[in-house]
């Protein structure tokens, strides 16, 4: 196993162990797994992301400290936590780890994940590109309106 996911993995069982919430200093973290703090960053950033359901908070100087929480929601509030987090413009890779959390959750099907997926896809959007658009719209920009369309509709059901 790579260092990044046997980081992963201590962070994973340390969360579990803390109820979801875990406060840790970096320098503490990277000193247990023989590392540097920046591959602790790395794997923060790139694994425990609003995508998949974590909000992290960070300080910096002086070891800093990692507030890791896992976001514990019933189904409304999950889906209106992944509406805030999308922001003005979502990529597909993003969408995708949205829907693939979603679907692990239980709070879509996969059906409604390849739906949702479709709809946004650069297949889907290579319309905007069109030389008749008078209003130049990023495809990041559509896809994130769509993508939150369609989560509101969820809530709704």
């Amino acid at each position: 196993m790579i260092l990044s996911e046997q980081i992963a993995q201590l962070i994973d069982e340390l969360l579990n162990e803390s109820d979801g919430v875990l406060e840790i200093g970096r320098n503490e973290l990277a000193s247990r797994m023989g590392c540097v703090p920046s591959q602790i960053n790395y794997v923060i950033t790139s694994r425990f992301t609003p995508q998949r359901g974590y909000i992290v908070e960070s300080r910096r100087g002086g070891g800093g400290y990692i507030k890791i929480m896992r976001v514990r929601m019933d189904r409304n509030q999950f889906l209106m936590h992944v509406y805030n987090a999308v922001g003005d413009s979502i990529t597909f890779p993003e969408a995708k780890a949205f829907c693939l959390h979603l679907y692990q959750r239980e709070i879509i099907t996969q059906r409604e994940a390849e739906l949702i997926l479709a709809a946004i896809s650069d297949k889907a959007l290579e319309a905007l590109a069109s030389p008749d658009m008078q209003e130049k719209i990023t495809a990041g920009k559509m896809r994130a309106e769509i993508f939150k369309s369609v989560i509101l509709k969820l809530a709704a059901l």
